[in-house]
């Protein structure tokens, strides 16, 4: 089980169990057992919705009992929150897995992922402080400003309008 709090300062539990993948797929439609192919982990964290969807079906006996309904819960998730649960939710996931080695594979994915994701952070991060995203920028509005490119009249402003 892995916790996260959110923006509204609730703690959550995520236990990913048989009960929760079956709610997932029930609400969702999502199999959270497609882990083990390596595209659902890129699905989760790329879409931030589908994430807290999926983290809210599997907190769902909880925030029934709290009186939290779903739009509740994604009022609460933005920034941090949302990433603690990323992290929360795959990690326990990754524990899940009925096979030792499964968990220890999936464990390896996990981590480079985390560390590809640091990586592609780090570089943007370097494009920024080395003044190379301004200097596109500036180049965009140059070419802006010079093209004669001028744009055909509206039909509204031609005579035949």
């Amino acid at each position: 089980m892995k916790c996260f709090v959110d923006n509204a300062g609730r703690s959550w539990t995520l236990a990913i169990n048989v009960d929760a993948i079956k709610r997932v797929r029930g609400l969702l439609n999502v199999d959270l057992l497609e882990i083990v192919e390596g595209k659902l982990i890129d699905r989760l964290i790329r879409d931030p919705v589908l994430l807290c969807d999926v983290v809210y079906a599997v907190c769902k006996p909880e925030a029934d009992v709290q009186g939290v309904s779903d739009e509740d819960f994604g009022r609460s998730m933005a920034g941090d929150a949302i990433e603690h649960a990323t992290k929360a939710l795959l990690e326990d996931l990754v524990g899940f897995s009925p096979s030792p080695r499964d968990r220890v594979n999936l464990g390896r994915v996990l981590e480079k992922t985390w560390a590809v994701m640091d990586r592609a952070r780090d570089v943007i991060e370097a494009r920024i402080k080395g003044g190379e995203i301004e200097k596109a920028v500036e180049q965009a509005l140059a070419s802006v400003g010079t093209s004669s490119g001028a744009a055909p009249a509206s039909s509204a402003s031609s005579p035949d309008g």
